[in-house]
């Protein structure tokens, strides 16, 4: 029977933690796997790391890991992810924009021989009970289009905050990863494709939830530079060398 790592980045997500942790365990409990719930608080200060450790004194399910400081959402999945003992790894959104009742899709895809399952708010759009504001859409369009242009990156949807991967992938991945924003999700997928692994698109339920920490203009330029720092690393070499680096050190 497999072992799954749920791996939940969190910033300042003390409002909605403690509701996400009851609905997650409670699922975890029902379907009977064998699991860990990993919390990466990225340097939280309105009390997220507090909430944790209240949950992991009743839950040895729940562990909690703090970054030094607050270093973004693609250094807070590489941190959890690399310090998962799972056979399959699963990230998710704290707010549950996909709920993790959608997770065994995922698995299944990794069960079926998928090295990467990725969920997709649009293979599927009628499974979007609540769609993002209409600018933020363009936005999300905008970049999809340049990502295929610069990377080859030919999915409906790189930046869902749920994707599910092997441990030996995760490994192979997350240990080459070098954006820690949120450019990182595409850089997951031009690691993924380079590496020769196998990607599964699967259409997930999603709705949108608000307080985004997404500023789509500073935040769309910082992805844009990424996505350049993707490619030049690509072209240089940065990847098949970490690949390497890897192979030797197992």
């Amino acid at each position: 029977m497999s072992t799954y790592s749920l791996i939940f980045p969190a910033f300042n997500e003390g409002r909605r933690l403690a509701a996400t942790l009851d609905v997650v365990l409670s699922y975890v409990s029902r379907q009977q796997w064998k699991a860990e719930i990993i919390v990466v608080d990225d340097g939280s200060s309105d009390g997220t790391a507090e909430i944790v450790r209240r949950f992991a004194q009743k839950d040895p399910r729940v562990l909690l890991v703090q970054n030094p400081g607050n270093r973004g959402k693609g250094y807070s999945v590489r941190n959890g992810m690399l310090k998962a003992e799972g056979d399959v790894l699963l990230f998710s959104d704290a707010d549950l924009s996909s709920p993790i009742s959608e997770a065994p899709k995922l698995l299944a895809a990794i069960a079926g021989g998928a090295d990467v399952a990725i969920g997709s708010r649009w293979v599927d759009p009628k499974l979007q009970t609540e769609r993002q504001p209409v600018l933020r859409q363009i936005f999300g369009r905008t970049y999809n289009l340049l990502l295929r242009l610069v990377l080859g990156l030919h999915y409906k949807d790189t930046q869902c905050g749920f994707k599910a991967f092997t441990r030996s992938a995760a490994r192979q991945i997350f240990s080459a990863q070098r954006i820690d924003r949120w450019g990182f999700d595409a850089e997951l997928l031009y690691l993924a494709r380079i590496y020769g692994l196998r990607i599964a698109e699967v259409p997930v339920l999603w709705a949108h939830v608000g307080h985004s920490k997404i500023n789509p203009v500073p935040d769309g330029l910082r992805m844009l530079g990424e996505m350049i720092s993707i490619r030049w690393n690509g072209i240089t070499g940065k990847y098949a060398n970490a690949a390497a680096r890897q192979a030797a050190a197992r």
